[in-house]
């Protein structure tokens, strides 16, 4: 009787799961046609009742201001609760949320995961932490490889941090740096970071999460390989001036933007910006601009600095498959 009984509840259980799932999914449209309402309509209730990925969506919501007012720790609580049951992304962007928030202490653990995922703004900012000895034992040789990696990316602010420590590094140690950089490149896969402990009666078992409003996807691997301080034989180098260990930002008031198509509905430029802001890295970090001109709305997203940042934004989108145009505001 027992196990019937036993059988009767996994059966009933089954046939809830499905139903969650279509849920979630007409959420994720509902985000997409700039539906935010509805969206966070069919989210919530998934949310609160223990789905990871709508606990994820929520806090993107939350973070991003779409549907409700922009709110961080009401992101960060989502993002949390998302993350203790394994799901990367939320736990990237839990890391990245409370950094900003200032409590870098809790953040740290979060970002070498992220970092390791090949996120370059946890790659930033964890190969500052790094190289300053703040809050992790300083290396200098990860720290450059991780800078590397964020500058790759196109991320600006990493370029700078890397002329800084070229100021105060052996050859041998930036030559050291630059193959772990090359070696975390090839070896994507088998170099990120472990999803950290839990109780596996908790929840489910870690799973990679769909892609409702970014595209990246990561699979669950080994934790990256540390490179060991280096051993040189040269003086002990004066302590260097810390590297600027902010969140990476855009320009608040740069006087270019990109256009990246003008639409005849409002509605479908901002689905545009959802799928591009998925598909670039970096792109998410720029303000949407929605123009509205003669009923046609012209999507831009800014701003930048100079007309050589505005090209290499257009090139990363481009490479994505879709029109960019740089212009000055």
């Amino acid at each position: 009787m027992n196990n019937f009984r036993g059988a009767l509840i996994a059966i009933a259980t089954l046939s809830l799961s499905q139903p969650l799932l279509a849920d979630v999914k007409l959420g994720v449209d509902a985000w997409q046609q700039g539906d935010y309402a509805k969206a966070l309509a069919e989210w919530r209730p998934l949310a609160e009742a223990g789905d990871a990925d709508a606990q994820f969506n929520m806090g993107q919501a939350y973070k991003l201001g779409r549907g409700v007012s922009t709110d961080l720790n009401a992101a960060i609580q989502w993002y949390r609760k998302a993350a203790a049951q394994g799901h990367l992304r939320a736990e990237d962007n839990l890391g990245l949320c409370l950094f900003q928030q200032g409590d870098r202490s809790a953040a740290m653990p979060y970002l070498e995961r992220a970092a390791a995922r090949g996120d370059s703004r946890a790659q930033y900012i964890y190969g500052t932490a790094l190289f300053n000895g703040d809050l992790v034992g300083k290396d200098w040789v990860r720290a450059y490889a991780l800078m590397t990696r964020a500058s790759a990316s196109g991320l600006t602010q990493a370029n700078s941090s890397l002329q800084q420590m070229n100021k105060y590094i052996s050859d041998e140690q930036r030559e050291q740096g630059k193959a772990l950089a090359a070696r975390m490149e090839r070896e994507k896969g088998s170099l990120l970071a472990s999803a950290p402990a839990r109780n596996e009666s908790a929840g489910p078992a870690l799973r990679p999460a769909p892609a409702p409003i970014r595209t990246t996807e990561v699979a669950p691997s080994a934790p990256p390989a540390r490179a060991e301080p280096p051993k040189v034989k040269t003086p002990t180098p004066p302590k260097p001036a810390p590297v600027a260990a902010t969140p990476p930002a855009r320009s608040a008031s740069g006087p270019w933007r990109v256009q990246l198509g003008a639409f005849s509905a409002d509605a479908r430029a901002r689905a545009m910006w959802t799928q591009l802001a998925g598909k670039v890295r970096g792109l998410s970090s720029y303000q949407p601009y929605y123009v509205q001109a003669g009923g046609i709305t012209r999507l831009q997203a800014g701003p930048l600095d100079s007309s050589a940042d505005a090209t290499r934004l257009c090139a990363q989108i481009k490479s994505a498959g879709a029109d960019c145009i740089p212009k000055r505001n």
